[in-house]
């Protein structure tokens, strides 16, 4: 019951993050696509991720909501919020030539350091989450 109660929790937590982020960028596609422009990657990498990292949100969110589904949208928020915590870690670190600007929203108001501990956060949440759903799942007759 009780980890019933934490997948519960956590679900939802990452829920309200991949909603926010996912329907904010498409509130805002302009000035999302401005944002991936001014990041240090290819800019010819903007079309794909414009559209890849609000779906991807929009469709972890679909799969945190399906119990059915849950313990995947765990695994894949647990990947995508590790690969956003190392981007914020190297950039930190000056692994890049500049400091881009931020995300959007009320997380742009984050310094790049506050943004590391967030994404932290949210990736030991997706761990978590990751861990008792699978847990769960291997304790439970087929």
């Amino acid at each position: 019951m009780k980890k019933k109660v934490v997948l519960e929790i956590a679900g939802g937590l990452l829920m309200l993050l991949f909603t926010y982020a996912g329907v904010s960028k498409i509130l805002q596609f302009k000035k999302f696509i401005r944002q991936l422009d001014n990041q240090p990657l290819p800019n010819s990498w903007t079309p794909l991720l414009s559209y890849a990292i609000p779906g991807t949100e929009l469709a972890m969110v679909i799969l945190l909501a399906v119990s059915a589904c849950r313990r995947w949208g765990f695994l894949l928020s647990a990947l995508f919020m590790l690969v956003f915590t190392v981007y914020a870690a190297l950039i930190l670190s000056n692994g890049f030539s500049y400091v881009p600007c931020s995300c959007g929203g009320v997380i742009e108001q984050l310094t790049w350091k506050q943004h590391l501990v967030f994404n932290v956060v949210f990736l030991l949440i997706s761990i978590w989450g990751t861990v008792l759903s699978f847990q769960k799942i291997s304790r439970e007759p087929a």
